[in-house]
């Protein structure tokens, strides 16, 4: 495999091994990549792009996406989880091939109020938490507890407890043969419909196609 990080896809295309297929590299370089090699179709709004054995990235943070991406295809998720604690860096960010991203909830500091009321979350997705519920484990109302929720994981409670749930979804997909519509009640979801359609809008993919490509052999 080669890969290639910001400018470094002006040495792949030079090569001829891009063309025909789709590369990334720094958004501000993306028109002249576009101007010099018109046979590659440039994606400049993306992390990075996988083409199998050819890959490139955006600018020098994409290249750690693309890093951990790879480590998490070859490895598997908890590994390239472990590879981004290690790194300091967070293992998802918004863009463009979240499908090969693992969906961690956003990080809570050490020692914070809500650590405990987290894991408790986590311990019990597939059970209906409601904002009440959630408030009631910190001994807050609903109000105080979203405030300060926001305050300190930059989301609310709900889009955490989703990504939670997606990403467990994720581990289930990739570690377990139970059927969708298991898992869909196992990350708390209710319907496999309702999971579906949760799943494809933060991963960009379906659960059946996810599988197929991470599937962890036992």
């Amino acid at each position: 495999r080669i890969a290639s990080i910001c400018g470094g896809a002006f040495t792949l295309a030079a090569t001829g091994l891009l063309d025909g297929l789709a590369a990334t590299t720094h958004w501000i370089a993306a028109d002249q990549l576009t101007r010099q090699y018109p046979k590659i179709e440039v994606r400049p709004d993306v992390l990075y792009v996988d083409n199998g054995q050819l890959l490139t990235s955006a600018g020098a943070s994409a290249g750690m996406d693309l890093c951990l991406h790879l480590v998490r295809r070859d490895l598997g998720s908890a590994v390239a989880a472990d590879a981004a604690r290690l790194a300091v860096t967070p293992l998802e960010r918004e863009g463009g091939q979240a499908q090969y991203i693992v969906h961690e909830p956003p990080p809570l500091p050490r020692g914070s109020l809500l650590e405990p009321t987290l894991a408790w979350i986590q311990d019990h997705l597939g059970e209906d938490l409601t904002l009440e519920a959630m408030a009631a484990r910190c001994a807050m109302s609903p109000r105080t507890f979203s405030r300060r929720f926001r305050e300190q994981t930059g989301t609310t409670p709900l889009q955490w407890l989703l990504r939670a749930r997606v990403r467990h979804a994720q581990y289930l997909l990739e570690h377990s043969d139970h059927p969708v519509e298991r898992i869909a009640v196992q990350a708390g979801f209710g319907s496999a419909t309702a999971f579906r359609e949760r799943f494809k809008r933060v991963t960009g993919t379906t659960p059946q196609t996810y599988r197929a490509t991470f599937r962890r052999p036992c």
